[in-house]
């Protein structure tokens, strides 16, 4: 295929196990991991887990990426748009209550596919950086239940030192509004479990406050209760983070209390973290 799925629009040459694109990913989805996963928002991993499909590549390069062994490195096995409509069904018999698709915008035709051969009973959340583009998106309408974007910058100028991510803010802006579109407001089952709806995670860098605070900003404006807002302080130095002396070290409790002391005066509805989530303990093991 020539592929121009996410927002650079390589025009890339892919074939089923390699590609020319800045993902360097082939058509066929290379996995990391199919498992029960506990580290997300409680009404997404609940009781019992969230049933996640964790992909390998990434349309991002951020030098700060925890899962830098398969997002940079693309440890892991491909498999067909049928054997991964069957780890859909492994999960879902395992008893959990989500099927979690964890960066998977460059697979996403493949995606679409092994959704078309088996929708799951449960929902299906889609977890992405948000550098996304509205008519790949497009291509879920109707399969995703539930949105689990990044919103990383409000500068782009980081955006591009960090992620080399052009036109961050604009492309997530986007991508978020049709992920609203497509899906609504948040719906929760008697449980306390999210049926349906968008959930933008915010990862607060250490030194760059005034990014978080542009990101919740950004959000209140385009989208308040639209959307539910997790705010995260699991930031730990790792890959090439080492090589930014602003972003080498984890974030500081006053750092963390200024971005949720805005989120709470701008009445955005989520979650948050204890800071003791900034731990490398908290990385999968990538063993498929």
């Amino acid at each position: 295929m020539i592929c121009n799925l996410c927002p650079r629009k390589c025009n890339a040459c892919r074939t089923e196990h390699q590609g020319n694109g800045f993902c360097g990913a082939g058509t066929l989805p290379v996995v990391a991991r199919v498992a029960p996963h506990f580290g997300e928002e409680p009404c997404i991993s609940g009781t019992k887990g969230s049933g996640t499909v964790f992909f390998s590549g990434c349309t991002l390069k951020c030098v700060f990426c925890q899962n830098y062994e398969i997002s940079d490195g693309h440890k892991g096995r491909a498999i067909t748009p049928k054997e991964l409509a069957d780890c859909y069904k492994r999960l879902e018999e395992q008893g959990v209550h989500n099927i979690n698709l964890v960066t998977a915008d460059h697979y996403v035709n493949a995606v679409a596919e092994s959704l078309d051969i088996y929708k799951p009973s449960i929902p299906v959340v889609y977890n992405c950086s948000g550098y996304t583009s509205p008519k790949t998106l497009s291509i879920l309408d109707g399969l995703v239940d539930i949105y689990l974007p990044d919103f990383k910058y409000s500068d782009d100028a980081l955006a591009i030192k960090y992620s080399s991510a052009p036109n961050y803010v604009n492309t997530a802006s986007a991508a978020i509004k049709e992920m609203i579109f497509q899906v609504g407001t948040p719906e929760f089952d008697s449980d306390g479990m999210l049926k349906k709806g968008v959930i933008v995670r915010h990862l607060i860098l250490p030194s760059h406050t005034k990014n978080s605070l542009g990101v919740l900003d950004i959000i209140k404006r385009s989208y308040d209760r639209q959307v539910l807002v997790s705010l995260m302080c699991q930031y730990v130095p790792v890959n090439k983070a080492h090589d930014f002396p602003k972003i080498n070290r984890t974030i500081t409790r006053r750092e963390y209390d200024k971005v949720k002391s805005a989120l709470y005066a701008l009445g955005l509805d989520g979650f948050t973290q204890d800071l003791t989530s900034a731990s490398t303990d908290f990385i999968p093991e990538w063993d498929f």
